[in-house]
């Protein structure tokens, strides 16, 4: 049983889903203006986890992730470059997904955009208007969040005790300073006809438009950082109340900021990591083993000693694998694809306990400890063997970490062989020879 924390209420809970044996599950995607950095790589690999979770354990996952392509931010670039704002959102659209392929994380099903979405996010808000959820001041429509009584539900934030903060919109035009925009009334860039005016939507609406859309009027899953719980999350929410009287979804998954040398990551501190740089320089594996070795709820955080940590963790899981790949190949050994079914129910276990990553990168240790043993012995048991390495292997590409097998040429088994006989001659400057040459190939 997959148990998830759930932010709505505040507990973990047992996962049951909409339908038997299937998960709907909605994340935030990007406002496309610039590159991803590392802190938008979290989710990624997160949500991409749980996904790989999901499907380990028999489900079919519906997943979906949306491109914010209209925002003021993109309307600015694209007026400092004497461009359209269609070039811009093309150009970080396809630095995302490359983000995403370096990081081996799987695609998602639908990848929606607000342009290829405007028909129904206009009738959706004029439907909004039409109930009494929303009014118009002069071309800008707002919805009322006093509309709604269950405002404040996945944030825990009261209206009266909501502190003013990033992202929220106060202007006199307004009938309560916390009403949202779901339309802008707009002279200069991309813009729509609309009831109201020439404008665009409102970030908050387009979200909830996309889930309905493309997945229905309730998903089983809806995900993103921690910074959107609110106010973009609680906006979402209650914008599907006031339109359908439900819930947008059932759980409510946050993952935790990242934060640089102990520092959260700002333009103002100067500190930002690109998040293709940071997979070039480290590695698919490597990035992935970082992020996941820290629990989804809590702050990551990048730094030399967090980077070494993890880098000592991984290679001590992913040379046992390969000796045992080397060692098979060279004496013609079959290890077969059975694998250590306890060991990695224990994995899922772990897993399954709201993404308790810390814990099952522990069995995965123990599990390569007995690797390690099977190895050692006098007669190696190439069963036994095979049984503790592809356990590993099935809980690393839940981890989305791939392991790749040594192919084994002619040459290299004639190294190996003039290696064993140069020790078991004692001539060690000829075996140190021999050895160096195989540690250069990576075969020892």
């Amino acid at each position: 049983m997959i148990r998830l924390y759930n932010s709505k209420t505040l507990q973990v809970e047992d996962f049951k889903p909409i339908h038997e044996g299937h998960v709907d599950m909605y994340v935030c995607g990007p406002t496309v203006y610039n590159y991803a950095h590392i802190g938008n790589a979290r989710p990624m690999i997160v949500f991409d986890v749980l996904k790989r979770l999901f499907e380990a354990e028999g489900y079919t996952v519906k997943y979906v992730s949306n491109f914010t392509d209209v925002d003021d931010k993109i309307i600015k670039k694209a007026a400092e470059e004497n461009t359209t704002e269609g070039v811009i959102a093309e150009r970080y659209i396809k630095a995302y997904q490359e983000v995403r392929t370096l990081l081996n994380t799987q695609q998602p099903d639908i990848t929606p955009r607000v342009t290829e979405t405007m028909d129904q996010i206009i009738a959706f808000i004029d439907a909004l208007v039409q109930k009494g959820n929303a009014y118009e001041v002069d071309g800008d429509v707002y919805f009322s969040v006093d509309s709604v009584p269950s405002y404040g539900e996945i944030s825990h934030q009261k209206l009266d005790h909501l502190e003013a903060g990033a992202r929220i919109e106060t202007n006199d035009q307004k009938k309560n300073p916390y009403d949202f925009a779901l339309w802008k009334k707009t002279d200069m860039g991309i813009k729509w006809n609309s009831p109201w005016g020439e404008g665009r939507p409102g970030w908050h609406t387009e979200c909830v438009v996309m889930i309905n859309d493309n997945m229905g009027p309730i998903i089983d899953i809806h995900g993103g950082g921690m910074d959107l719980k609110f106010p973009h999350h609680e906006n979402e929410a209650a914008q599907q109340e006031a339109m359908n009287g439900n819930s947008l979804a059932n759980y409510w998954i946050h993952n935790a900021m990242v934060n640089i040398d102990g520092e959260k990551m700002s333009k103002s501190l100067g500190n930002t990591m690109w998040a293709k740089d940071v997979v070039l320089k480290l590695g698919t594996n490597l990035t992935r083993w970082l992020v996941s070795s820290v629990h989804y709820r809590k702050e990551l955080n990048f730094s030399e000693e967090t980077v070494e940590t993890a880098r000592k963790e991984l290679d001590k899981v992913l040379k046992p694998i390969r000796q045992a790949d080397i060692k098979a190949a060279l004496a013609n050994a079959d290890m077969g694809e059975a694998y250590d079914e306890t060991e990695y129910r224990a994995f899922l276990d772990a897993m399954d306990d709201d993404m308790n990553t810390p814990n099952a990168y522990a069995v995965i240790f123990e599990t390569i400890k007995k690797l390690n043993q099977n190895l050692r012995q006098r007669e190696i048991d190439y069963t036994a063997v095979g049984s503790s390495r592809n356990a590993v292997e099935k809980m690393l590409a839940i981890l989305g970490i791939t392991v790749e097998k040594p192919q084994i040429t002619d040459e290299d088994r004639e190294m190996f062989a003039k290696w064993n006989a140069a020790k078991a001659e004692k001539n060690f400057a000829e075996a140190d020879k021999w050895r160096e040459q195989l540690a250069a190939k990576g075969l020892l």
